[in-house]
């Protein structure tokens, strides 16, 4: 395509169509049946000018000019309760299924290191030495040491809220970096499972494997769970950028980054529930079964949600991405 000869043909539409949106006026019928069809011309021109012939400075001059037009066909619009609930209800349960493929693996083989890892250090008192002294390892390991006492030693309330944090910034750091070919990610849960079996490791190998698994699956199942979601969500965004697929790399990468960024919002939410078991149900005084049964029911809740509500709008066409018209403005054009 002859950029100079296509703005020469069309200068004049984008002119007209910007001065129709500069009017202080209300504007008359044909006049806004005329900024209609500029404004789905020059749509158009855009997505042409980027997939054939890129130009910095024309492609923004005519974006920034499509938005505004886009604002003055379809109004402004502001998010409310119903996007509140589209969202929890059709577009993050949907996305959980659509990546289904890439966390649960995440999660059997992020279990299986922490398992392995927690054996090695069962069996190897030399790993143990390596970790701490002989009389720290009995004072995190006793009874009422350091690890019965962690999820004790403040506040419910404000270790809810510290949990909480510290664990949505990871789950964000996974999906963020993710864009890095998911290397980051990798080592993120590595860390994570490394501390998981470090406990059971030292746990174990003081005759209190029970003791441990009673005061982190409480929580942990979903708070877990959450953490592979998060890392599944972030390797398959950085699987995008090595096969996008049937799509340009460059809208393969905007449309999973974006469902990716509903994602963190959504699994947010899912960490405040975790983290509120783990700052009032996990060092309470309820009976083990009891505190157990109140994470596996939370982890049902959260696998049913996924595989019966996220089911049901992902066939429907639900896929966590914006709605169209929150998108950026382009028609299609071949390459």
């Amino acid at each position: 395509m002859d950029l100079d000869v296509f703005v020469s043909a069309h200068r004049p539409e984008w002119d007209r169509l910007d001065a129709l949106l500069r009017r202080r006026r209300c504007l008359t019928g044909d006049e806004v049946d005329e900024l209609v069809v500029l404004y789905q011309r020059t749509a158009t021109h855009l997505s042409l000018i980027q997939s054939s012939a890129p130009d910095p400075q024309l492609t923004g001059r005519l974006t920034q000019l499509v938005a505004r037009a886009r604002s003055a066909v379809t109004g402004t619009r502001r998010a409310g309760w119903r996007d509140v609930t589209h969202f929890l209800t059709s577009g993050f349960p949907a996305a959980l299924y659509r990546t289904r493929h890439w966390w649960v693996p995440t999660a059997l083989l992020s279990t299986a290191v922490a398992a392995l890892i927690g054996w090695w250090i069962a069996t190897h008192p030399e790993v143990q030495s390596a970790i701490a002294a002989p009389a720290e390892l009995r004072e995190m390991t006793r009874p009422g040491g350091q690890y019965e006492t962690y999820y004790s030693s403040h506040p419910a309330a404000s270790f809810a809220a510290q949990v909480w944090t510290n664990n949505a910034q990871a789950a964000a750091m996974c999906l963020v970096l993710g864009a890095f070919l998911g290397l980051p990610v990798i080592w993120i849960l590595f860390q994570n499972m490394l501390n998981v079996g470090v406990g059971i490791g030292l746990m174990s190998s003081a005759g209190r494997l029970d003791t441990f698994l009673g005061l982190i699956l409480p929580h942990g199942l979903l708070e877990l769970t959450t953490v592979f979601v998060a890392a599944g969500t972030g390797l398959r965004l950085g699987w995008t950028l090595i096969d996008p697929g049937p799509r340009t790399r460059r809208t393969a990468l905007a449309e999973e980054g974006r469902a990716a960024v509903g994602m963190a919002i959504g699994l947010a939410l899912i960490l405040f529930i975790s983290g509120a078991i783990e700052g009032f149900v996990t060092p309470s005084g309820l009976p083990t079964w009891a505190r157990i049964s109140i994470g596996i029911t939370a982890e049902l809740a959260f696998l049913l949600y996924v595989y019966v509500v996220g089911r049901r709008a992902a066939r429907s066409g639900e896929t966590g991405d914006l709605d169209p018209t929150e998108r950026s403005t382009l028609a299609p054009a071949a390459a």
